[in-house]
């Protein structure tokens, strides 16, 4: 394996901040496309497949082989799959509920794979890690103001708490597929493992789509506008994931991974501008109490 020279920190940490912006503009886009009639197969479809060929034309570029290891294919399609009910659940829950929130939500993956983790036989969380998992969860009550939706209007409560069950779901999609790509295919190179996890999200899409599983989910926007948020949702998507996965040897995520939780604050202040969505001041600090413990639970005492 080459040896890959890290950025200096602070064009790391540069780099990160506008990755996770490129992937909070992402959200906001799809909320567009939303609004205007398209349908969330849709729109997992133009992300992923846009993301597909750049990760493609880098494989052929690097001559990199596509066969795998014995036995590591029924892992290789599990993390597709299970990326694949990532997209559709968080897309779900953009559509329905304020595109921050349903970030904030989605947001609790550290805390759901370090019981997954534990639950597997790793290691369990140390004292440190459980206190912060309880404040975070204590703020995104705040942040998702459920007790406001359970004793607010019975249809716009029930859609809330269903945007945010889908958020939540999203969270245990994606903490379930890094357990898996941690533990079970750590050993193939990252550009490979990310273009067959697209392919597999790319294909499966479409034959959800095919097959009429999600009503109304291929539906396409009803106006130039939503056209126009698909093309730039699938060119945010595809740039940053792409670009993160190029760039990862050499930005020391170990150290630098927790500026990436800077995506919800980067989607609430895009959610304002491009969208209008306002937060209350509880749901802001409930907010901030989430990125800050996620990012104080991602750090690690340096050896």
């Amino acid at each position: 394996m080459p040896t890959h020279t890290p950025f200096p920190r602070h064009l790391a940490v540069l780099l990160l901040a506008a990755l996770a912006c490129v992937l909070a503009g992402n959200h906001v886009a799809a909320r567009v496309a939303f609004d205007h009639d398209a349908g969330v197969l849709l729109a997992v479809l133009c992300r992923s497949g846009t993301t597909l060929l750049v990760l493609g034309g880098l494989v052929l570029y690097q001559r990199q082989s596509l066969r795998l290891p014995p036995g590591t294919w029924p892992w290789q399609l599990l993390m597709g799959l299970l990326l694949a009910i990532q997209s559709l659940c968080l897309y779900s829950a953009v559509a329905r509920i304020p595109v921050a929130l349903a970030l904030l939500a989605a947001s609790t993956f550290p805390i759901i794979l370090a019981l997954l983790t534990w639950a597997l036989g790793g290691p369990p969380p140390t004292r440190r890690s459980a206190w912060l998992m309880g404040l975070i969860l204590c703020g995104l009550l705040f942040a998702l103001d459920v007790p406001a939706h359970l004793s607010g209007d019975a249809q716009t409560g029930s859609a809330s708490l269903l945007g945010i069950g889908l958020a939540l779901c999203a969270a245990c999609a994606f903490a379930a597929a890094l357990w898996v790509s941690e533990h079970r295919l750590a050993g193939l190179r990252g550009s490979v493992r990310s273009m067959l996890t697209m392919l597999v999200v790319f294909a499966s899409s479409l034959l959800a789509g095919a097959l009429e599983l999600i009503p109304g989910g291929a539906a396409q926007p009803s106006s130039s506008v939503g056209w126009l948020a698909l093309t730039i949702l699938a060119m945010l998507y595809g740039t940053g994931f792409s670009l993160l996965f190029i760039c990862m040897p050499r930005l020391d995520m170990a150290r630098n991974a927790p500026v990436m939780n800077l995506e919800p604050v980067a989607t609430l202040l895009l959610g304002w501008l491009v969208l209008g969505q306002m937060l209350g001041p509880l749901q802001l600090l409930g907010g901030a109490i989430v990125v800050g413990g996620i990012v104080l639970l991602a750090y690690r005492k340096q050896p």
